[in-house]
């Protein structure tokens, strides 16, 4: 069973806006506000999420920083789980989980509260957008360096052409990554 009619992912489709040069010359990029603006797409897209939480059985979502947060939220709210942000290294108070991870342009960190995720935990991350995998794949490690199980990755849109899916794949052991729309 697919989390998407063939019409609510039309509707998601024609709600995600191309911004040509954006954040630089040459980028397409793919601007969701108009989707989150739109409540009959937006509760289209939680009821997506919220099905593959339960699919997958998840006990707890994963929203990385930050339009990640925007999405996982409400599907947590919606499948009945809690929320876990993870953000970007030194936004978090108390004791955290860090991972780093390598940017074609450098390196950045990831972070989790540490007391946040355990042993008895199935986590489902959710994220806009699936680029190179990058971050996806360090939550992937924090999730299991907190002792909790990857109940797998879920995502609005994937963008095929920056092969994320593959950099991804030995980091799912075998979790599954559910994209709703790729291009």
């Amino acid at each position: 069973m697919s989390a998407l009619t063939r019409d609510d992912r039309d509707l998601l489709l024609s709600r995600i806006r191309d911004v040509a040069d954006y954040p630089k010359p040459g980028v397409m990029f793919k601007d969701i506000t108009p989707l989150l603006a739109d409540p009959e797409a937006f509760s289209a897209l939680t009821d997506a999420l919220a099905a593959l939480c339960e699919k997958h059985g998840a006990t707890k979502v994963v929203g990385l920083e930050a339009r990640g947060f925007i999405l996982a939220a409400p599907a947590a709210v919606r499948a009945g789980v809690g929320f876990i942000p993870v953000r970007k290294a030194g936004k978090l108070p108390g004791a955290t989980l860090g991972q780093a991870y390598e940017l074609e342009y450098g390196t950045a960190e990831i972070e989790v509260h540490a007391e946040d995720l355990g042993a008895g935990d199935r986590v489902l991350v959710i994220d806009d957008v699936l680029a190179t995998g990058g971050t996806a794949e360090a939550s992937l490690e924090l999730i299991r360096r907190a002792g909790a199980q990857v109940a797998g990755v879920a995502v609005l849109l994937e963008l095929g052409f920056l092969e994320g899916r593959s950099r991804l794949e030995p980091s799912l052991d075998g979790a599954p990554l559910e994209a709703l729309v790729t291009v």
